[in-house]
């Protein structure tokens, strides 16, 4: 399988200037080593066939002649190879000469691409030599091939469209008209020299244009044997997929580059499908021009395993504050509509009513208020241990906030009788007798004290479903309904830095913590007995399910592919396959719990929020997401 993925290549080829038999020699190595790497699509440079600083030269017929035979050339050399080639050539047509790109594809010349936007002003002088293709709005044949703004689809889901250099400098690219009419990977032959700083703001003008056009970018650069008469180029090679960078080739290289990566097509059209703003307008012309999409082995693809997480400590931090300001923000904000004195939390010595308290305390100083306006409330029950609970008596008062402690065993105890139920027996009825205990507290607290109670549940949890129903599921307001488990670990990192001293103590000690629901006794030593990752399995392959499952809606097969790639030598498939079935189970089962959730705000990409960005119905089949012997 392909896994709705297409291998694509940006090529910056040794060259000579004016030697297009020579140039055609290169461009024919640089076909065989993508063939060899079982490339679909290879870019090339602008004008690669002759090199873009011939100058005056390209007036004259030699060079045309030439250049027109190292095309035919190049053309019959793709037969049979099963790849789609973009080459740059001068072509003359009727009293003009258009630079342009040309698709060659299994023999032929499938088409040509004239460039729109000439470059005219300081270092370029394009339209000495050039006119522009804005005339060929509408495809023109010439020569037997269509030339103008089309489109080209290459199968497999695949439509391509092609500008050329300065077409991306320009305020309005004809890539982003393109990606309107369809185009989902988009094809840049460059001629961009170098100087001081280029390269970052090409950089970040290619990722950008992939982000606003939803799409695959291959850009492809003219190298340094370009004339170095009063120029100089170094071969840029980029591949951007929606705003990130997948891949980058040298700069400066004697020798050709080619730059290869896989461009996760099927995600792209998920992506568009889901922004309503993204509308169809047709227009281009399609050519049908589909090469033979193989097996995908990843093998130019890094796939993330905390998509929520920033690899670089820099940008984690970064996103770190600005999640915990959006956090504190949106309950600063509830809290002043509602004109409550503050705000009361359960506090269990976790991760998720730790980062919650902090979040509150944070929410009072935008508010002016103390931290004693903040209530945290430490309930002490049957799974309590001493290591949380201390933790989370030492935390309020480092923190300066009300403490109160309520024990919930004798009116768990006392309930347990009301309703028949008896205490050994550790089961489902046993465990949510003392969260929906709590949260009766809870609530009753926030009346008395004219507070809002603030829940603490994350993303993770209401995903998998893993809360009580009217238990630590309900609250007035959340404020970590949609920050994934993994994420949380980072937040509450970043606030311990950021304070420092004795807090930072504390916070170090409940990161180190077992995640647990503290529902069941402790063990012989006093330990926690009740591991969650021990019952549901790892969040981080939970939290990967999860974005890759509802940002995407990717099915299972290309799910636990992803994961094995992602985690490779952390875990193996069939653990892989384990807690995929577990996590789809449990997703679909849980939509009831998630149909009622509290208001809570936004953070990142990624929300379950019924009111906004997941819609499903409570009792939903899950029969078509798991595979054939999974089905009941």
């Amino acid at each position: 399988m392909n896994y709705g993925f297409f291998r694509v290549a940006a090529a910056a080829p040794r060259l000579r200037v004016a030697d297009p038999d020579y140039n055609a020699g290169q461009l024919e190595t640089v076909i065989d080593r993508a063939v060899a790497q079982q490339v679909r699509l290879l870019v090339t440079p602008e004008l690669s066939v002759t090199g873009y600083t011939c100058a005056d030269l390209f007036f004259t017929a030699a060079l045309q002649q030439a250049a027109d035979r190292a095309v035919q050339r190049l053309a019959a050399y793709t037969a049979g190879k099963g790849i789609a080639v973009l080459i740059g050539a001068p072509v003359p047509y009727k009293n003009s000469l258009y630079n342009c790109a040309l698709l060659l594809r299994d023999g032929q010349v499938q088409g040509m691409v004239p460039k729109v936007h000439l470059a005219n002003y300081n270092e370029f002088y394009e339209k000495r030599w050039f006119a522009s293709g804005a005339d060929f709005n509408t495809v023109q044949m010439v020569n037997g091939v269509p030339m103008g703004s089309q489109l080209f689809d290459l199968g497999s889901g695949v439509l391509l469209g092609v500008e050329l250099c300065e077409d991306l400098w320009v305020p309005q690219p004809p890539s982003g008209a393109l990606a309107l009419q369809g185009a989902n990977l988009i094809a840049n032959l460059s001629a961009s020299d170098e100087y001081v700083s280029k390269a970052a703001y090409r950089r970040d003008l290619v990722a950008g244009q992939s982000a606003r056009c939803v799409a695959g970018y291959v850009y492809a650069g003219a190298g340094v044997h370009e004339s170095t008469t009063d120029l100089v180029f170094s071969g840029a090679t980029l591949v951007a997929e929606n705003g990130g960078i997948l891949a980058e080739g040298e700069r400066f290289a004697r020798e050709s580059v080619l730059t290869v990566a896989d461009v996760d097509v099927e995600k792209l059209n998920a992506q568009r499908r889901q922004n309503m703003s993204f509308e169809n307008r047709p227009g281009a012309a399609v050519q049908s021009c589909p090469v033979p999409n193989a097996e995908n082995d990843l093998a130019y693809r890094m796939v993330d395993p905390h998509p929520f997480v920033p690899a670089a400590d820099a940008q984690r931090r970064e996103r770190c504050k600005e999640i915990f300001l959006l956090q504190a923000s949106g309950l600063a904000g509830r809290l002043e509509h509602v004109g409550s004195k503050g705000c009361v939390l359960g506090i269990s010595g976790g991760l998720d009513s730790t980062l919650a308290l902090l979040v509150a305390v944070r929410a009072m100083e935008l508010l002016g208020k103390p931290a004693s306006a903040v209530l945290g409330v430490t309930m002490p029950g049957f799974g309590t241990t001493d290591r949380t609970y201390r933790n989370a008596l030492d935390l309020m008062e480092a923190l300066g906030v009300t403490r109160r402690e309520i024990s919930i065993a004798d009116a768990c105890v006392q309930h347990m009788a009301d309703i028949g139920h008896d205490p050994s027996v550790h089961d489902i009825t046993y465990e949510n007798t003392q969260a929906r205990e709590r949260t009766q507290i809870l609530f009753d607290l926030a009346n008395k004290e004219g507070c809002l109670l603030v829940g603490t549940g994350d993303l993770s949890e209401l995903a998998m479903g893993w809360c009580t129903y009217n238990g630590d599921h309900m609250s007035m307001y959340g404020v970590n309904a949609s920050v994934p488990k993994t994420l949380v670990r980072y937040l509450v990192d970043y606030v311990a830095g950021e304070l420092g001293g004795r807090t930072e103590e504390i916070l170090r000690d409940v990161l180190d913590t077992p995640v647990s629901p503290e529902l069941l006794p402790p063990d012989a030593n006093g330990k926690i007995a009740q591991k969650t990752e021990e019952k549901i399995g790892p969040y981080e392959l939970h939290d990967f399910f999860l974005y890759h499952f509802v940002r995407f809606g990717f099915d299972r097969e290309k799910l636990a592919m992803l994961a094995e790639k992602a985690f490779d030598g952390r875990y193996d498939r069939p653990t892989i396959d384990r807690w995929l079935t577990e996590f789809l189970r449990r997703f679909f089962i849980s939509q009831f719990k998630r149909s009622c959730i509290p208001d809570s705000p936004k953070v990142g990409s990624v929300s379950l929020s019924p009111r906004g960005d997941w819609r499903m119905p409570s009792d939903a089949a899950m029969q078509a997401f798991l595979q054939p012997d999974e089905r009941i």
